[in-house]
């Protein structure tokens, strides 16, 4: 016999596992066997192969020019076993970027696979669809965009100083949860270049439709690239601020004059 958990009103409000109740000293098999699910997608997302040419594709598509790396990880199993080989760039990637790169530009995005290929393929196209006009409200000049395998964060820094950009953006697949295996997240570093440090990184997390959804992530994204660019500055010294601007309830069209 199943005890309900009092809190059961609670669950309908969060995807966290709360109020699960229990039969005896153990779970209720339903709930033991929704843990096996997610923790197999969970691994799924991991261990997913990264498909580069549909995501370039779609990348493409919404009028981007795109161009393709990899890190110094040469397959999964070594990406997960050695993080730092994920922070480097292979060899002819960085030729490949020196032959690319030309005049300063505002900005350069890269899309890391990152330890969810599931969710840059789920959510790629969708965030950068919300967030190309705010691209052409604020006017920034843009580097191709980048589309690296087998890579963490860190290798944006690289990138962005090889494409000689004033500020970075990496897309990338969060570390699954057992309620979000397929979760975007969004790391802006200013005046990116090999060596920087996570504290000098803004992160906005859990983009994806059951997260924060498109519209309200491109925003968040804009408002933090107008104040690093305004500011000079990113990381633990730029304070999220940008929900003052929220308090309608969608995010705004424009974020006005500087």
């Amino acid at each position: 016999m199943i005890q309900r958990d009092p809190w059961l009103r609670f669950a309908r409000h969060t995807p966290a596992r709360i109020a699960l109740g229990r039969t005896g000293a153990s779970l209720p098999t339903q709930e033991v066997l929704r843990f096996a699910l997610a923790h197999a997608q969970a691994r799924d997302a991991v261990h997913t192969p990264f498909d580069a040419d549909k995501v370039e594709e779609e990348v493409k598509s919404l009028g981007f020019t795109t161009l393709r790396v990899s890190s110094a990880a040469p397959a999964r199993d070594v990406y997960l076993r050695r993080p730092d080989l994920g922070r480097r760039l292979s060899e002819d990637s960085r030729d490949r970027l020196a032959a690319a790169a030309g005049a300063e530009v505002d900005l350069a995005i890269v899309v890391a696979d990152g330890l969810s290929s599931a969710a840059i393929h789920a959510q790629t196209k969708p965030f950068l669809a919300a967030f190309r006009p705010w691209i052409a409200e604020r006017g920034w000049s843009l580097a191709p965009v980048v589309i690296a395998t087998q890579a963490r964060v860190a290798l944006g820094d690289e990138v962005g100083e090889r494409l000689k950009a004033r500020a970075l953006v990496v897309l990338v697949g969060e570390r699954p949860g057992l309620s979000s295996p397929d979760s975007l997240g969004l790391y802006l570093t200013f005046d990116p270049r090999t060596g920087r440090t996570d504290a000098e990184r803004n992160c906005i997390s859990n983009v994806r439709p059951d997260g924060l959804g498109y519209e309200a992530a491109a925003f968040k994204l804009a408002w933090h690239l107008r104040e690093a660019f305004r500011r000079g500055i990113s990381g633990v010294d730029l304070k999220d601020e940008s929900d003052l601007l929220l308090e309608s309830g969608r995010p705004p069209a424009r974020l006005g004059t500087d």
